[in-house]
């Protein structure tokens, strides 16, 4: 099964730490976050992940040289010359997705305790999806809209009442949710893609697609996350580990 993680960021969230080592290195719990990820991806069957780097990227490349690209198959995605965001970063590494099996993306600044296996099995059960995205019901003033089905309607600001992918959308009947950093993705949206522009986020592009291309939420049982890109988490990241995650 094939993977990608998304490491290109700048890490802006991290400084100082970020002005001198990659976000992807931060080390937690003793073990850079890629490592984390890596292994975790690992642990449930994906086997050929790729890596899209920025921010520092050779340190990234002289990390996975030194491990050996943890025994699998390890590609990178180069953007030093220029970030792509995510929906650029996706669209570069098409070439990698070459078999036709949706493959699952994940962000490196999260840690859970995500099946990442059962989100790709429950993916594989409806054809349809474009894409599959893990939520949770955490507190935020940014979340994606559901309606009762599960299919992706749009997004708010409950902070500025600004919705999307229409102005001032009727949000009443649907469900909120916070997006968690993990989702599976069918090849096809490669070809959506098409005319797309060489750096856009991907999930404006869910936003604009979502009327007309089934995006499901995935709302896992008993989930437990963090989000790894401000310094303040990194105080509990640890401790997180050892009672939330279950790493290798």
């Amino acid at each position: 099964m094939k993977a990608m993680i998304f490491a290109a960021g700048l890490g802006s969230r991290l400084k100082p730490i970020t002005d001198s080592l990659p976000k992807a290195l931060v080390p937690v719990g003793g073990k850079p976050l890629l490592e984390h990820n890596i292994l975790k991806l690992k642990q449930a069957g994906f086997d050929e992940i790729m890596i899209n780097i920025h921010h520092f990227g050779d340190q990234i490349i002289d990390f996975l040289a030194a491990k050996n690209n943890f025994d699998i198959r390890i590609e990178l995605s180069d953007e030093r010359n220029e970030l792509l965001d995510t929906g650029g970063g996706m669209k570069k590494a098409a070439y990698f997705f070459d078999d036709d099996r949706p493959f699952l993306v994940h962000n490196v600044d999260i840690l859970s305790n995500v099946d990442l296996k059962e989100v790709y099995n429950q993916h594989l059960k409806d054809p349809e999806r474009l894409a599959s995205l893990v939520v949770s019901y955490r507190d935020t003033y940014r979340y994606l809209i559901f309606d009762d089905s599960g299919c992706l309607q749009g997004w708010v600001n409950i902070r500025t009442g600004e919705t999307k992918p229409l102005k001032n959308m009727y949000i009443l009947p649907f469900q909120k949710f916070a997006y968690a950093g993990i989702q599976v993705v069918s090849p096809r949206i490669f070809r959506l893609m098409e005319k797309e522009p060489e750096k856009f986020p991907i999930m404006d592009f869910y936003l604009q697609n979502c009327i007309t291309q089934k995006i499901a939420g995935y709302v896992p049982e008993n989930l437990r996350m963090l989000d790894v890109g401000k310094l303040n988490s990194l105080n509990t990241a640890e401790e997180f580990i050892l009672q939330n995650v279950s790493m290798p």
